[in-house]
């Protein structure tokens, strides 16, 4: 795992580049907020680690423009501020967690370790030749973007985050349309449909199964 280190006191870096690179982590530093913003963006970073001061470009800027082409890697704010407004500047800007100076390197250790275990849910989704990404929130068939809502996009990730497995009426009306009472499960059948025509999906690249009286499975065509 990678991590990126941004910050410009120079005892604080190099402290958190011992203790990271101790724990098995590569690290890179930079010691202001261009150099930074830099790395990040030409790099593959697991982890940005900012300092919420820095010379020629605060943290708070580098999240901002780090963010819009990168939604995905997690960004943890090291900083002396702790007012609220500036907690909610910070998430605003795009980061994921916020740990104010003085702090122990075990706390910030465990926070990091969190944001990895999360990190670890793919978001790269594959059925045969479909693609479904989580973060940018779409869908190929074929190399062939397909346009689905919102709804159609949340039941197939569910049913392929099942590959393999049945999925009861029960499960989807309750997981994809956080319903808990009783209610008309035909309408996941014309949302089925709907996604079949969308995907273009040939007799044989019908990855949908229909299991009747039960649900639906999806599975990888052999």
């Amino acid at each position: 795992m990678e991590i990126l280190i941004v910050e410009d006191e120079l005892g604080i870096m190099q402290f958190l580049q011992q203790g990271l690179e101790e724990e098995g982590f590569i690290v890179t530093t930079a010691s202001d907020g261009l150099i930074g913003l830099d790395l990040a963006q030409k790099g593959h970073f697991d982890l940005l680690l900012l300092d919420w001061m820095l010379p020629k470009m605060s943290g708070l800027d580098l999240c901002k423009t780090f963010r819009m082409t990168n939604k995905g890697t997690p960004i943890l704010f090291l900083t002396a501020k702790d007012t609220t407004q500036e907690t909610i500047q910070g998430l605003q800007a795009g980061g994921n967690d916020y740990i104010k100076k003085p702090f122990d390197f075990s706390e910030l250790l465990e926070r990091i370790n969190i944001h990895f275990r999360n990190k670890k849910i793919e978001t790269r989704l594959h059925l045969g030749e479909i693609i479904i990404n989580i973060d940018e929130y779409t869908v190929t068939n074929c190399g062939q973007e397909v346009g689905l809502t919102q709804r159609e996009f949340e039941l197939l990730k569910f049913l392929v985050l099942n590959k393999g497995k049945v999925c009861t009426r029960k499960q989807i009306i309750e997981e994809v349309w956080d319903i808990h009472f009783n209610y008309d499960t035909g309408v996941i059948d014309v949302f089925i449909n709907a996604i079949r025509k969308k995907l273009k999906l040939k007799v044989e690249q019908d990855y949908i199964k229909t299991i009747r009286g039960v649900g639906y499975m999806v599975s990888d065509l052999t």
